[in-house]
């Protein structure tokens, strides 16, 4: 079994959006594998925001209330790109034999 320092964050959170952490020494199990999709999905969503921005950037007539709401979802996004970075920023940091991940 992995020790406390080698869990994995989840790219969810839990109620009172609290971390969720995974337990676990199958990377190729069902929640592994799970969390590897989700935040496929997320790296994907975020840079799909990341090009409509350049986009509305580029468009003068992007209304107020389309940047308004495009900047909400790009929050979104990066949040949840900050939470996978973070995740596998640690999963590289307790895998690495010399203790760096740099």
């Amino acid at each position: 079994m992995t020790t406390p320092n080698e869990l994995r964050l989840l790219p969810w959170s839990g109620p009172g959006d609290k971390p969720c952490y995974l337990s676990s020494d199958d990377p190729e199990g069902y929640m592994s594998r799970l969390a590897d999709s989700i935040e496929a999905i997320q790296l994907g969503t975020a840079s799909e925001l990341l090009e409509e921005a350049s986009e509305a950037l580029d468009n003068e007539d992007t209304s107020h209330d389309q940047m308004r709401c495009l900047v909400g979802e790009l929050t979104g996004a990066l949040r949840d790109v900050h939470r996978v970075a973070t995740s596998r920023g640690h999963l590289r940091t307790t895998s690495d034999p010399r203790g760096s991940a740099y």
